[in-house]
């Protein structure tokens, strides 16, 4: 038997939907080959590459097409072995009979059918292709926050496609990394296709940093999961290095809060993740009133755009206010 016999193999899922038995993912397998005189069909087998189960699926090549088309190439497609999304596979072609080294092997991964949509930023929306799943006439879209779970963060869309894809146009307020698309057909227990379409778009985590004058607390919030670390720096003007103040940092993970914090312009927060580091500077527009004197010193030495040498001093409630000895900076 020629070698040349098996011309190719493409893989590739789809999503397979059943009116009462919901939808799963399956592999597809388009194959190419020449027909040969003796050659009575193709198998496909799949080897999980995770736990070793094996499926195989053949199909027969009737004796009459065998002996009108032999000499010309013919199109295969099978389409009937169940997979699960992440997993990796050994996918192997072979003939019936098998012919020794007469095979394709190909590795596959397996991932999700994904969602077709366009970002238009200056209308604030995305606009989502909805597939057209077979055997579910309806289709549902929205967009979520995902943390452990994606939560709402908008209506959910239901599209009576009718077997022709149509587009919904979802609104949004924010480009976040964890806004995500989210489809499924209307069946039960259907499989979830998520797509995050800003999932590099870290800037607008940075801003949500609040200031509390009555209790003179800097904090920040996450509003996406993101694992880095936040402190404190020191940055003399705009575009210059900002130096972290010792023993400022904390974990990103949830909410960071710095008490009795003084409205130095200077003073600011850096955000340090595998991705690079941000700098946000809450006070450099002088918006927020300068702390009582009786509550805190901050004894600073050198030029007034100086880091604090030591800290700041401050009274409990309860205790009367005092004298505070500021260093000597020299002759008058």
């Amino acid at each position: 038997m020629p070698q040349s016999v098996l011309e190719s193999l493409e893989l590739s899922t789809g999503m397979k939907c059943a009116p009462r038995e919901g939808c799963s993912l399956h592999l597809r397998m388009h194959a190419s080959l020449i027909l040969q005189e003796g050659l009575r069909g193709l198998e496909v087998c799949t080897m999980s590459l995770d736990t070793q189960a094996v499926q195989c699926q053949g199909v027969q090549v009737l004796r009459a097409s065998r002996r009108l088309h032999v000499g010309q190439q013919l199109q295969v497609l099978f389409d009937c072995l169940e997979v699960s999304v992440a997993q990796h596979l050994y996918v192997t072609l072979r003939t019936i009979p098998h012919f020794c080294g007469l095979q394709l092997d190909q590795q596959y991964h397996v991932e999700a059918e994904k969602l077709t949509y366009k970002v238009n930023r200056s209308h604030k929306a995305i606009l989502v292709q909805v597939p057209d799943a077979v055997g579910s006439p309806d289709y549902y879209v929205r967009l979520c926050l995902r943390w452990l779970t994606c939560e709402d963060t908008g209506p959910t869309v239901r599209v009576t496609s009718n077997g022709v894809s149509q587009t919904v146009s979802l609104p949004y307020s924010q480009e976040l990394p964890c806004l995500c698309l989210e489809g499924w057909p209307s069946t039960p227990d259907a499989v979830r296709i998520q797509t995050c379409p800003f999932e590099d778009d870290t800037e607008a985590l940075w801003d949500a940093v609040h200031y509390h004058p009555g209790s003179q607390a800097l904090s920040w919030e996450p509003i996406c999961p993101v694992s880095g670390r936040v402190s404190l720096c020191w940055r003399e003007g705009p575009g210059a290095p900002c130096h972290e103040l010792e023993r400022s940092s904390q974990p990103a993970h949830g909410k960071v809060r710095y008490p009795l914090v003084d409205t130095q312009p200077q003073l600011c927060l850096k955000f340090s993740t595998h991705r690079g580091f941000w700098v946000r500077c809450p006070f450099a527009q002088r918006r927020f009133p300068a702390p009582p004197a009786s509550r805190c010193a901050c004894v600073t030495s050198g030029s007034p755009s100086s880091p604090p040498a030591t800290g700041c001093w401050r009274l409990r409630p309860s205790l009367q206010p005092y004298r505070v000895s500021w260093p000597s900076l020299g002759p008058s």
